[in-house]
């Protein structure tokens, strides 16, 4: 969900450049289930533009009609929707909606935590109940730092913090996906990835003559040889598909990433291509640590049949997200209980 946020924010500076206000809705509780989970969020603009989504789309139009009044009084609340009688999706969203504002500090420092892959936390105070209540409100928590979502300070018992509950939100980094490769999948790859929210980043060899442009939605293109590769920001929120076609050069990337701890490292081919990848690694590599070969797979992606360079991207995507979700995939049709892991 911290992109979602990014955007906010990055439609949040926009906005106020253009003399417009901002409500921010995030739903912070849940009776029963819902489209999306507590946590999520959406910005409303003065102008009656919403950027990202809470839902599946009804809930939003009352959100729109609720926030109005925050506009004019700049003083946040609380609403509620009840999904039971109206999307059949048997739960009760507890939302909470107020100005949003941050100063110039905060915006440095939130641009500087995602560019250094720091992890921050949010700490809305709510009430499960509509209305308006004395110390609703967020806070974003950078280490030590606070700052508030509205601008407004939030101090003690005294603003009415203690009669509120908290929802507390761990935002880890931006999750990223790193494409080594240049070739026609590698641009599909990209473009699945960018549209799933996920920062991509492209690397080529150093002769191939490509420029970003030839990858939609990525942030970063490396030209790079693999003895060159940057490795310092790849974290274990970040997944690598090694994509470049050749066997020597993916096995010459793979022993420049041994000693980083990414979520996912896939690799193109059949088994008895990645065996041998495998095998030539640890002749180079024989100290490795099982944990780096445990976050290898290969042949990359999910068994769905795909056949195009587009749905052969939706089988990788699908992989990465059952490994760092720490699912196994099945058909929703044959799952017991809820979809979401927590209720």
């Amino acid at each position: 969900m911290t992109h979602e946020l990014k955007k906010i924010v990055e439609s949040t500076i926009i906005a106020n450049k253009l003399g417009l206000k901002s409500v921010l809705a995030s739903v912070v509780a849940l009776d029963g289930s819902s489209y999306r989970r507590p946590g999520v969020r959406m910005l409303i603009l003065e102008n009656g533009k919403m950027i990202g989504a809470v839902s599946g789309g009804c809930v939003e139009k009352e959100i729109l009609l609720q926030s109005q009044t925050v506009f004019k009084t700049g003083i946040a609340k609380m609403m509620t929707y009840d999904g039971r009688y109206r999307l059949g999706c048997e739960g009760i969203l507890y939302i909470l909606l107020e100005l949003f504002q941050p100063k110039k500090e905060f915006n440095k420092l939130f641009f500087k935590y995602l560019k250094d892959r720091k992890p921050f936390e949010i700490l809305s105070y709510s009430k499960k109940e509509k209305g308006v209540f004395t110390g609703l409100g967020s806070q974003i928590k950078f280490a030590n730092t606070l700052y508030s979502i509205s601008g407004r300070e939030m101090k003690n018992e005294n603003d009415g913090i203690s009669s509120l509950f908290v929802f507390k939100q761990k935002m880890p980094p931006c999750f990223k996906l790193v494409i080594i490769g240049a070739e026609h999948d590698a641009v599909q790859l990209c473009q699945f990835a960018a549209l799933t929210g996920w920062e991509v980043t492209i690397v080529s060899g150093s002769t191939e003559s490509k420029s970003i442009q030839n990858f939609p939605g990525a942030e970063e293109l490396q030209t790079i040889s693999p003895e060159c590769l940057d490795i310092k920001n790849i974290d274990n929120q970040t997944a690598i598909v090694l994509m470049t076609h050749n066997f020597a050069n993916d096995l010459r990337y793979l022993v420049a990433l041994k000693d980083t701890n990414p979520a996912y490292i896939g690799v193109l081919g059949p088994a008895r291509r990645r065996d041998d990848l495998l095998s030539q690694f640890i002749e180079y590599c024989p100290n490795v640590k099982d944990e780096f070969l445990d976050r290898i797979h290969g042949p990359a992606g999910i068994n769905i049949g795909a056949e195009t360079p587009q749905e052969i991207a939706i089988s990788i995507i699908s992989e990465i997200l059952t490994i760092v979700r720490n699912q196994e995939p099945i058909f929703l049709s044959k799952k017991t209980g809820s979809i979401h892991k927590n209720g």
